[in-house]
């Protein structure tokens, strides 16, 4: 397989940024695609290692194209997460006021971001959205708008000026990215990991949903993201993609999936994989037998049961 990572560009994204904070790119070929299922089909394909996509941000949680991408289509697993803060520069072609702004562009999931920045200094701009904040820059440089939302190091590369910089609209603003390759054993534990998976209930029925929560909060395993995402077999018919503290070799997490397994239609694994916040998972309050050497004690006692040895 080609040693390349594929990426959401062209070149100037913030995905491009956080990409080139993981130390093995030094040693990768650098491809941007055109859109996130792109660069994930280039992984199925077989022509990039790697896809490396935004999957989440601070302000309007998942990014469905992402998760689409992940929900559909020959599986794929996460093996890496990146956690970048983002804030956004308006860059405008040289010479341009704000006054002159009529068009602005720039990603969809850039939008909730700067909602409030845009309605206060250009309510009358009218907004178009972009395959990536990259592509809007290279769009105001062709002519096409007069502004986009990107980050300000995009600047020199599209030949663009900074008209305003330090824009967003909630402080501490991050998005997070995935590595995302074809599946493969995970990486051992951590201490400080997180799993993904999507589930596909058997049928819609009241507390469906519940009983899917149940599996995880039975073992104590807390929820970090819970996002439904449309099956495309009607109005009402809904998947669910839950990442959750803890590694597949936990006993706690591992016991949590089999649950659900058992309960679903189907589970789709998507990866366990290290935090980029490097918290470690804790049970608070600590639920009792949710530790792993509870679970490996009931199972030896069903063992010994089993044995005639109880």
């Amino acid at each position: 397989m080609p040693a390349s990572y594929a990426y959401l560009g062209p070149e100037g994204t913030f995905t491009e940024v956080a990409l080139r904070t993981l130390p093995e790119t030094a040693t990768r070929e650098l491809v941007p695609m055109v859109s996130v299922p792109a660069a994930l089909d280039a992984v199925r394909a077989g022509e990039a290692e790697a896809a490396f996509v935004p999957i989440e941000n601070s302000v309007e949680g998942g990014i469905t194209t992402t998760l689409d991408g992940l929900v559909a289509g020959e599986p794929l697993m996460i093996y890496r997460e990146v956690l970048l803060s983002i804030s956004f520069a308006l860059l405008v072609r040289p010479g341009t006021a704000l006054s002159d702004i009529k068009s602005v562009s720039a990603h969809p999931a850039a939008q909730p971001q700067v909602r409030n920045w845009l309605k206060g200094h250009l309510p009358d701009a009218v907004w178009e959205s972009a395959a990536s904040n990259a592509d809007a820059a290279r769009l105001v440089r062709e002519g096409r708008y007069d502004a986009a939302f990107a980050g300000e190091f995009a600047a020199a590369r599209y030949g663009l000026t900074a008209l305003e910089t330090g824009i967003h609209d909630a402080e501490n603003a991050q998005t997070r990215f995935v590595l995302v390759g074809r599946p493969a054993r995970p990486a051992a534990p951590t201490g400080a990991d997180k799993t993904s998976v999507v589930v596909w209930q058997r049928d819609d029925h009241p507390g469906g949903l519940r009983d899917l929560l149940s599996e995880f909060a039975t073992r104590g395993v807390n929820l970090m993201l819970l996002q439904s995402r449309p099956t495309g077999e009607g109005i009402g018919n809904y998947c669910f993609c839950f990442d959750a503290e803890g590694h597949i070799s936990d006993r706690r997490v591992a016991d949590a999936l089999t649950g659900l397994r058992r309960a679903s239609l189907e589970v789709r694994f998507l990866g366990s994989y290290p935090r980029a916040d490097r918290m470690a998972a804790e049970v608070s309050p600590p639920l009792p037998g949710t530790s792993d050497a509870a679970f490996v004690a009931a199972a030896d006692w069903v063992a010994r049961c089993q044995d005639g040895r109880f």
